[in-house]
């Protein structure tokens, strides 16, 4: 009796010397919100005045009751794939590329032109701050970080380039931009980037060529031979699946807007010599927003559905959008279900342990949080924003 006594004595003080260790260390999420465009009920753009938009830092320590770590004063664009944002696996730093800036149209209007910065934000500082901005190529889009965390590539849709950035400590600096087309070639409109695992490959979309280029990483010398894959209609987005195995792409089809129409996911595998497309899976009108779950199990593909930026005449148009829930098994990918978000769903993105996924809804503010049961996304809380999420991502690549 007593040496259980002496155990739950001792037992006791260590749930009491845990439980005042301090406080559960920070992991984040980044979303950035774009203040200057909407669409009327026609479907016709309405650009607005620059200096409102955001970027958010949350802290999703608590799964379901994500914190405001702050709220950053940047521009972001909702056009392009929401993946202009990342943050490096130590969560130390987060980059965010700014696409388009609103120039006047000199008539009293707003246009939007090509931008070239990539803001850097310290996610350690208290709270987190911007630290710094690097140039890059025109209109930088889609963006990766490796693992080590000590390389980023920018890809730039108004140039057919890919930005290499170097990243040691808090120094971010730019050590290559690597051109994916020909010499004078057309806009291949090079949207999205997705690196592999061992940090040794990288997938850079070509959306107006129904195109992904290979590209080879050595330390940060990254090349391109000119080997492309036909993927699908106007690849939009692009992921690795944990483990490398194979990657998923997302073919918009309707150039970045749903037209009633289905389209795919290309699943590639990144085991062949060279990589090549093995399968396609149907998932909706319009797949924008990707995001492949750590545990390399699950993939979720955001479709547009037409809701949000189409004529609300139009005879695919509708209230909402959903997700295309991918079970992954090796190289087979098969959708497994659908579920229901909000207006215009861009990003999405998991928690580092794979048990919660995130969506910012474009039109409707906010982003909706979901538990991860199995196969099965159970709508667990909701989140108003101080805007409207173009862009979403977790330091899960």
């Amino acid at each position: 009796m007593r040496k259980l006594t002496l155990a739950i004595a001792i037992a006791a003080v260590a749930v009491s010397v845990l439980g005042h260790a301090g406080p559960a260390r920070a992991q984040f999420i980044i979303v950035g919100n774009d203040e200057k465009v909407l669409w009327d009920d026609a479907g016709k753009t309405l650009q607005k005045a620059p200096g409102n938009d955001t970027v958010m830092v949350l802290d999703i320590a608590n799964r379901v009751k994500p914190r405001t770590a702050a709220v950053l004063k940047l521009e972001n664009s909702v056009v392009g794939p929401p993946t202009n944002l990342a943050i490096t696996p130590d969560e130390h730093l987060a980059l965010v590329a700014n696409s388009l800036d609103q120039v006047s149209d000199g008539s009293g209007g707003w246009k939007a032109q090509p931008d070239n910065k990539v803001y850097v934000i310290d996610l350690k500082a208290s709270p987190p701050a911007q630290i710094g901005t690097v140039e890059v190529g025109k209109q930088p889009s889609g963006m990766a970080i490796n693992r080590a965390g000590d390389l980023a590539l920018v890809t730039n849709r108004a140039e057919n380039s890919v930005s290499v950035l170097s990243i040691k400590g808090k120094d971010v600096k730019l050590v290559g931009t690597i051109p994916v087309s020909p010499q004078g070639a057309a806009s291949e409109q090079v949207s999205a980037v997705a690196i592999s695992p061992d940090g040794k490959l990288a997938l850079a979309v070509k959306a107006a060529t129904n195109k992904v280029a290979l590209l080879r990483i050595d330390g940060q010398k990254v090349t391109y031979d000119g080997y492309d894959m036909n993927v699908g209609v106007f690849p939009y987005n692009a992921a690795v699946v944990p483990g490398g195995e194979i990657a998923i792409v997302n073919n918009n089809g309707g150039g970045g807007y749903s037209d009633g129409g289905v389209d795919t996911v290309a699943v590639i595998d990144m085991k062949a010599t060279p990589p090549r497309v093995i399968d396609y899976v149907v998932v909706g009108d319009g797949p924008e927003g990707l995001a492949v779950s750590p545990t390399g199990k699950l993939a979720v593909s955001v479709i547009l559905n037409g809701a949000g930026n189409v004529a609300k005449s139009a005879f695919f148009h509708h209230d909402h959008a959903y997700l295309s829930i991918l079970k992954i098994d090796g190289k087979r990918v098969q959708k497994v279900g659908e579920v229901e978000v909000g207006g215009l769903a861009e990003g999405a993105a998991f928690s580092p342990d794979g048990k919660y996924l995130y969506v910012g809804n474009y039109l409707d503010s906010d982003m909706t949080i979901f538990k991860v049961e199995g196969s099965k996304l159970v709508r667990a809380a909701s989140m108003k924003l101080p805007g409207h999420p173009a862009s979403l991502r977790s330091a899960v690549p």
